[in-house]
């Protein structure tokens, strides 16, 4: 199995900043992608950027510029560094990771617990 820790979350004024951190422990052999979701009441869960193997990013239109996701491939965890946040980015954030279980029986996909964060205007 592979669990996820997530932290960082919290309580913003509009303008300021927030880290997100999130690290992949167990069955690991390889990552292949590790991203960050979010979902906002009512709404579903959206990408807000994930980090490829290959070193490739994706980021949602919504937060270009402004968020910047980084890996630290020795400690399998991933980072969400939001700056400039704005009222619409609150939502529970949802760490996700995906890649190669050690015992090679396959592929996995996990999911953090979530960690809410919330701009305040």
């Amino acid at each position: 199995q592979v669990q996820l820790v997530e932290s960082g979350g919290g309580l913003v004024q509009s303008g300021g900043s927030l880290r997100l951190s999130c690290a992949a422990s167990g069955s690991i052999f390889s990552i292949h992608v590790m991203g960050w979701y979010r979902q906002a009441p009512g709404n579903q869960r959206e990408l807000v950027a994930e980090s490829r193997s290959g070193g490739s990013s994706n980021y949602a239109d919504s937060v270009k510029g402004r968020f910047t996701i980084s890996r630290d491939t020795a400690k399998d965890t991933v980072y969400l560094q939001m700056n400039n946040l704005k009222p619409e980015d609150t939502a529970v954030y949802y760490c996700h990771v995906g890649g190669q279980y050690s015992s090679g029986s396959g592929f996995f996909t996990s999911w953090g617990q979530g960690t809410q964060v919330t701009v305040s205007s």
